[in-house]
C-alpha cells in the first residue's frame, strides 16, 4: 500500500520535471525563431516616442534584447 502511494509520487514528480524542462527547451527553440520584437518594431517605438534612430541605436537596442532572452 504505502509502496504504491511512493511508486505514483515519484512518477508524479519525475513527470512533472521531464514536462517542465521539455516546456522550457521548446519554448527557448520558439523564440529564438520568432523573437517577440524585431529592428522594425524598435525603429517604430522610437519613431513613437518622437526620435529619429539611427542604426547604431537600434543595433544597441537589439543587443540589450538578445542579452535577456
Amino acid at each position: 500500500m504505502l509502496q504504491d502511494i511512493l511508486q505514483v509520487l515519484v512518477g508524479l514528480i519525475i513527470g512533472l520535471a521531464i514536462g517542465f524542462f521539455g516546456a522550457r527547451c521548446f519554448m527557448k527553440k520558439y523564440l529564438k525563431k520568432n523573437p517577440p520584437i524585431n529592428r522594425d518594431m524598435i525603429k517604430a517605438l522610437m519613431m513613437q516616442m518622437g526620435r529619429k534612430p539611427n542604426e547604431k541605436q537600434i543595433n544597441q537596442m537589439m543587443k540589450q534584447m538578445e542579452k535577456y532572452m
